[in-house]
């Protein structure tokens, strides 16, 4: 697992400046603490940042074909290199590594840019420099499982693994994009391709970029297929079985020591026990506790360590608001999912036994396991019985009106749900997973900023999605929805750098290209049964893990938010609401003083709001209102 980076010049006459090259590796030191490699010539430049797992004496980079007419810096792993090495050197290609990396140069010499990535099993983000063609390729994983961001500007362009190493430019001003932050406000992250950076964006998940002279070209050459063709239980049960034990056996490559995350929820365990069945009892899993018993997992850890005969490193982590500097510096945009700090926690402690780590992310999506997903079925089944007119003309004015009460008794909480039958399927989706509401956004965020969106909220991401895809089966609308935003953009840019901020790699089975081929064709009567998710995957997993994890009801990864917000972070969030905020410009601070007062005095819950106000504070100022800075 590595960290590349790069600057383009659109003009032969044009030299990079290679100590702007070697600022961009060091910014990213802690994704490859190993070694370092260049790549310099004329208009081209590539930096690169190595944690060696595999061929760890021979596949130092940047690595080139025969002629070194092509080379390439790389982050990630490739799961089928074997197989794909075996078919070039079968078609007269030479190889002088032992590593994954080679196969992507001589598969482009081979296939072209879109014919190896298409062929590409693994999760990676590369560089390829073509001398002869003078064409610099950008390529990411289907699935966004690695990170790759662009910097594109009048002479070239720019690319880095990470946006600390673009914001290493002096001519680059920093300035929040409106549209990125609005969305923020809404989600808790930024979805891609936007940046909550005017002038980066990212490279989205199964595209590939082309470079020349005078200009970049962005190209999909993946996307997940859902469909319902594969409809017989005893058939799935039986490949998933298969897929999965392949997915977990093909990712236990490593020179390094390796283990993986147990937490006791069924995706973690499953991975565990394909370990197990791989390896045998001798893995290294990881475990970590918390003091706060409302969040910590052991017990449910030991039920399975004790069925797969294992003995988990456990820790004990104490989460505290001291971490949130280190966050801020790490993630580089705001990012306000909680969960960010236990998962920055657990890599933290998992480094300790092991250098690669598999994890159980993506699961959910894969066989749906949120259960977000059962709602909205329920939803859309009670939508397509109620005329729309009905719906739109008193279903949503009644919910509006409904009053929003956390201190109402829970059957008379249903205000989310009548404002939800009274729109349309994507925008009550949208507002489902939203962690502030859509009508909150609008008196949450400040007004000239608003303006300065030209009315581009979150809502209009999803529905384009929808439009793409054009799925009517809800279930599967609502995964295509998910892996296109919230997979990618919230849980996977959670993992990778918080693992990477400690030197971590931690490689995900349930996106195995296979696996999720097969997962997306899979009929949704075989995935949900009522409000039960995970059908079928439980099924695959009966008699192998014990009754009680795959029956026990799925907890987040979490912490105590508010118990935060009202002890030791109660003092920056008065100095947050004061005239001389630096959150005034992006939030409207009347509105935010009244959160907090409706917080402090218990008549709303407002703790995603205030939560996503501080964590953009702090990325402020790192980034934006200090010109940046090191951890």
């Amino acid at each position: 697992m590595c960290g590349i980076a790069g600057i383009v010049k659109f003009s032969n006459a044009d030299r990079v400046d290679p100590a702007r090259l070697r600022a961009m590796a060091t910014a990213m030191f802690h994704r490859g603490p190993d070694a370092d490699g260049f790549h310099e010539l004329g208009r081209v430049g590539f930096a690169f940042r190595r944690l060696a797992i595999i061929d760890r004496v021979g596949s130092n980079q940047p690595i080139h074909n025969e002629d070194r007419s092509v080379s390439i810096v790389f982050n990630g792993e490739i799961y089928n290199f074997i197989e794909l090495r075996a078919q070039l050197i079968a078609k007269g290609h030479r190889f002088t590594t032992a590593g994954d990396t080679e196969t992507i140069v001589h598969g482009y010499e081979e296939w072209g840019a879109r014919g190896i990535c298409e062929r590409l099993n693994g999760m990676f983000a590369f560089a390829l420099h073509d001398q002869k063609r003078d064409v610099i390729v950008l390529g990411r994983d289907r699935m966004g499982i690695k990170p790759l961001h662009l910097l594109r500007t009048h002479d070239g362009v720019a690319f880095a693994s990470e946006i600390k190493s673009l914001l290493v430019d002096p001519a680059f001003t920093r300035r929040v994009d409106p549209r990125a932050f609005v969305e923020y406000v809404a989600l808790g992250y930024v979805p891609g391709p936007h940046t909550i950076y005017a002038g980066i964006e990212k490279v989205l998940p199964g595209h590939f970029a082309t470079i020349t002279n005078s200009a970049v070209t962005i190209e999909r050459y993946f996307d997940v297929a859902f469909d319902t063709t594969t409809t017989d239980a005893e058939r799935a049960r039986v490949d998933v079985h298969a897929l999965l034990h392949d997915a977990v056996t093909s990712q236990l490559v490593s020179e390094v020591p390796l283990g993986c995350f147990l937490s006791g929820g069924i995706d973690s365990s499953a991975v565990a026990l394909g370990m197990v069945e791989a390896r045998g009892r001798s893995i290294d899993a990881v475990t970590v506790g918390f003091d706060d018993a409302r969040f910590d997992e052991r017990e449910a850890a030991h039920v399975v360590a004790r069925a797969l005969g294992i003995e988990p490193h456990e820790e004990v982590v104490h989460p505290d608001p001291s971490v949130l500097d280190a966050l801020a510096f790490n993630y580089d945009e705001p990012h306000a999912d909680p969960s960010i700090v236990p998962t920055f926690l657990l890599c933290q402690a998992a480094r300790r036994h092991v250098t690669v780590a598999l994890s159980g992310d993506g699961g959910d999506e894969m066989f749906g396991g949120y259960r977000r997903y059962a709602f909205d079925v329920l939803e859309n089944r009670v939508r397509s019985l109620l005329p729309r007119a009905l719906r739109r003309g008193v279903i949503g004015p009644l919910g509006r009106a409904w009053p929003k009460a956390d201190t109402l008794p829970r059957p008379l909480r249903f205000k989310a749900t009548l404002v939800n039958l009274g729109l349309d399927a994507v925008d009550a989706y949208c507002r489902s997973v939203a962690r502030v509401k859509p009508e909150d956004v609008e008196e949450f965020v400040d007004p000239d900023l608003l303006r300065a969106t030209d009315g581009w909220r979150a809502v209009d991401r999803f529905r384009a999605i929808d439009e793409r895809r054009k799925l009517d089966d809800p279930l599967l609308r609502a995964r295509a929805l998910d892996v296109d935003t919230w997979l990618p953009d919230d849980c996977l840019v959670k993992v990778d750098r918080a693992s990477m901020a400690h030197s971590l790699e931690v490689r995900v089975p349930f996106l195995d290209g296979p696996l999720v081929d097969y997962a997306a064709r899979l009929h949704p009567r075989l995935l949900m049964r009522g409000r039960e998710g995970k059908v079928l995957l439980k099924r695959v997993l009966r008699g192998r893990l014990p009754d009680e994890t795959l029956d026990r009801r799925k907890h987040g990864f979490d912490l105590p938010v508010r118990a935060w917000l009202a002890g030791p972070l109660a003092r920056e969030l008065d100095a947050l609401c004061a005239p001389s905020s630096p959150l005034r410009g992006y939030f409207d601070l009347g509105t935010l003083s009244r959160y907090l007062a409706e917080e402090r005095r218990g008549s709303r819950d407002r703790t995603r709001e205030l939560w996503t106000a501080l964590v953009f504070a702090r990325f402020h100022a790192k980034w934006i209102g200090s010109g940046g800075g090191s951890a």
